[in-house]
């Protein structure tokens, strides 16, 4: 993971991690490595995960994958309706821990590649689903587009939700009125905010 400044420059990420964590509660990693191509940076998840509490998204298709990610020491593994092979991995994942997140990914309110093994193509009853297997968190995930506030809202009637961050500081008083327990926000926006000192020349 390479973070730049706009001044030239690599960020170190654990300099990231040190003005991160006092201002939030958990990092979200989406492991490029594993969503893409089935291959988690087991690794680099240990060393970041001795920073600071970690969700992490690494692409999981099968229900033992997600202890891989638990052991490397994520404090939560994301399921995602765009990975996972259906509701039966989902139960399977659940019996041998309850340290999931069930992540929905949606472009216009419609849900983004989801494995046919899934019985439903409706957001909302594929989140009551999880919800009914005993995942408490749900993470809603526009992709390529604003966030479908309704959807959230109703989701966020059945149990805590988290939306990921593809919307603009001013929409958190939506997010906040959609009863949503939170935001993930990008690391570039959050970078550009952060005033860091750049390392002295060697």
């Amino acid at each position: 993971m390479a973070a730049f400044r706009a001044s030239g420059g690599e960020f170190d990420v654990f300099d990231i991690l040190d003005e991160l964590s006092p201002r939030y509660p958990f990092l979200y990693l989406a492991d490029l490595d594993g969503i893409e191509d089935n291959n988690p940076q087991v690794e680099y998840i240990q060393e970041l995960s001795r920073e600071m509490p970690m969700w992490v998204d690494a692409g999981v298709r099968r229900a033992e994958l997600a202890i891989d990610i638990l052991v490397a020491g994520a404090q939560k593994a994301v399921l995602s309706s765009a990975h996972l092979g259906g509701p039966r991995e989902l139960r399977r994942a659940w019996k041998l821990t309850t340290e999931l997140v069930f992540e929905l990914e949606t472009v216009g309110g419609n849900l983004v590649e989801v494995a046919p093994t899934w019985a439903t193509q409706d957001p909302l009853e594929l989140v009551r689903g999880a919800r009914e297997v005993g995942i408490p968190d749900v993470v809603v995930s526009p992709r390529e587009t604003g966030p479908d506030w309704a959807l959230i809202a109703s989701i966020a009637k059945t149990g805590p939700t988290w939306v990921d961050g593809t919307f603009d500081p001013g929409d958190v008083v939506r997010l906040v009125e959609s009863g949503a327990s939170g935001g993930i926000f990008h690391i570039d926006r959050i970078l550009a905010s952060m005033d860091l000192q750049e390392p002295p020349p060697e």
